[in-house]
Parts: structure tokens; C-alpha cells; sequence
């Protein structure tokens, strides 16, 4: 794998592109920050709100391993920003469900990613 699969785009490219792209692959309801992670420039940080009742709170980090393929990690979940066990059934299948979209959104922009 060459420099040429490298990341080209600058991080606050990239988190705008995910601002205006992750919206429309998520559920309508839901809400979602992009934030450039300043740890790692690769990284973003990604927070989805989920609409309801329940409003749980999930950080993401989603890391470009090169220009098409992203790493997306869980980092916390809150639920009234308070740290909540991840491993209820529910969150599982939320945790499955973001993370698919995040996925998604990193397919969705290779147009952009990939120089």
C-alpha cells in the first residue's frame, strides 16, 4: 500500500463533508456532531444523539486507515450524561445500527477521499 492510499484530504474538509453527508444517512430523528479529533489527524469524532425518549448520547471515533476504509471505534455511551453500560440489548443494536451508517458515510465520500 503506497502514500498514494493516504488520507488527501485536510481534517476540516473532511469533517464538514461528514457534517453535510451523515445527516442524510441516518435516521431522520437523530442527531449528530462532527468534530475533527485534535489527538489525530486522520480522526474524527463523531456524537449521535438518538431522538425519544431515550436520549442516549454515543461517541464515536471514526479513523481513516487509508482513503476508503475507516476504523469506527465506540468511545461512550451516556444517557443524560451519565456513562451507561454498553452492553443492554438496545444499545447494542444502536451501537450496530451507527455504526453501519458511519460506514456508510466513509463509502459515500470516496469520491472526496480517494485522490
Amino acid at each position: 500500500m503506497g502514500k498514494s492510499d493516504e488520507l488527501q484530504m485536510n481534517q476540516e474538509n473532511l469533517a464538514d463533508a461528514w457534517r453535510q453527508t451523515l445527516p442524510e444517512i441516518m435516521n431522520k430523528a437523530d442527531r449528530c456532531k462532527v468534530m475533527p479529533d485534535e489527538a489525530d489527524a486522520k480522526s474524527l469524532r463523531v456524537t449521535i444523539n438518538t431522538a425519544g425518549h431515550q436520549e442516549y448520547s454515543f461517541d464515536f471515533k471514526v479513523t481513516y486507515v487509508d482513503s476508503r476504509e475507516v476504523k469506527v471505534e465506540l468511545v461512550d455511551v451516556e444517557k443524560e450524561n451519565i456513562s451507561v453500560d454498553e452492553r443492554g440489548d438496545i444499545i447494542q443494536q444502536l451501537i450496530q445500527d451507527y455504526t453501519r451508517h458511519l460506514h456508510e458515510c466513509a463509502q459515500t465520500l470516496q469520491q472526496l477521499t480517494h485522490a
